[in-house]
């Protein structure tokens, strides 16, 4: 996966600050951030780049992502949380 666009930034919704471009490439388990659509469309064509620089079933997942709802993302953290505590 060749990232030419590294020096784009931008302000992150998930992590609440700037990140470059090459960090939505691969922040989940290297993976494209599910969101990276819906964060880099107005800056350039990313669905042109994503089909030209991902294997197939990765341009899948990420164009037929659908996030979780907000409050159900808390209520896992949370989860996570008390088990980490208990451990």
């Amino acid at each position: 996966m060749t990232h030419s666009v590294n020096p784009l930034s931008r302000r992150c919704p998930r992590l609440g600050g700037p990140v470059n471009f090459s960090y939505c490439m691969r922040c989940e388990l290297e993976q494209p951030c599910l969101k990276v659509v819906d964060c880099w469309w107005e800056t350039f064509d990313i669905v042109r780049y994503l089909r030209e620089h991902l294997p197939e079933e990765q341009f899948t997942r990420v164009m037929n992502a659908r996030p979780k709802p907000k409050v159900a993302s808390l209520v896992e953290i949370i989860a996570q949380t008390k088990q980490r505590i208990q451990r």
